[in-house]
């Protein structure tokens, strides 16, 4: 560029290329929260935790204490 008067070579510079682009920004499905096989399974309702078991989702299990559905910590 020439004096720094932003006028050089067609196509090149700021404002050109690619760019972020519009779509493929999904996360996939459970929103992207890859955990892991570890962790606990905590009670919203009164805090108990237990361990994640590997292959069953929190939310089909049970809280010992009150019966709540579990939630992924």
């Amino acid at each position: 560029m020439p004096q720094g008067d932003r006028t050089g070579p067609r196509g090149q510079g700021p404002g050109t290329g690619r760019g972020m682009g519009g779509g493929g920004g999904g996360r996939g499905r459970g929103g992207g929260r890859a955990l892991g096989p570890g962790g606990n399974c905590v009670c919203p309702s009164c805090g108990e935790k237990v361990p994640h078991q590997l292959g069953k989702p929190c939310f089909e299990e049970k809280c010992p204490k009150c019966g709540t559905a579990m939630t992924r910590e």
